[in-house]
């Protein structure tokens, strides 16, 4: 299964069985800003695609059958063995994937310690589209409106968001240090 949208979906129904309005609230409210979807009918098509596989399963509420059809039902579903299983190794699997990618961009950069005038041109451009950055700007716990009662993954991703962007930011300082300090060992461009 490829698509983050439905692992998204299966993390929210590992954090509370829900139904498909619930989850699509929940999900536009903590995963809108980072991982757009057209609308709700997206969520239903994420949970079609996780029954198939068998990574959720429909809650069975005491008194009350599925089947019942005196009001409509709002099934919630919640996550089988193999869901948590899978949910727990695409989330390393993205964890790895960032770790890698920022490698990359280091190294990458790293190409123009002939050309370090460039380098501390993306450098710039490369603070500056941080620091424009929407996500960058997560709020603190405490700044939260007060309609929204933050959990545990708003806190996590304010902590998180706030320490990277403080490391993202020392890093882009020290490299600018040392391509500046190979620009003054460059004789002067034509």
């Amino acid at each position: 299964m490829r698509s983050p949208v439905n692992w998204t979906v299966l993390g929210l129904v590992i954090e509370r069985p829900s139904y498909g309005f619930e989850l699509w609230t929940r999900y536009e409210r903590l995963y809108g800003d980072v991982l757009p979807i057209g609308g709700e009918s997206n969520v239903y098509q994420a949970l079609n695609a996780l029954r198939e596989k068998g990574l959720i399963e429909p809650v069975e509420e005491p008194g009350r059958e599925l089947s019942d059809v005196r009001r409509q039902p709002k099934p919630k579903d919640r996550a089988t063995p193999a869901g948590l299983r899978g949910y727990e190794e695409w989330v390393l699997a993205q964890a790895r994937e960032h770790t890698r990618r920022t490698l990359q961009f280091a190294r990458q950069l790293g190409a123009f310690a002939e050309q370090p005038q460039t380098a501390l041109g993306i450098l710039e451009r490369y603070e500056q589209a941080c620091l424009d950055d929407k996500a960058a700007q997560i709020p603190k716990a405490s700044e939260f409106p007060t309609l929204v009662v933050p959990g545990l993954p708003d806190r996590l991703a304010s902590a998180y968001g706030r320490n990277v962007m403080a490391a993202t930011l020392g890093w882009i300082e020290y490299a600018r240090r040392e391509f500046g300090a190979l620009a003054s060992e460059s004789p002067p461009s034509l």
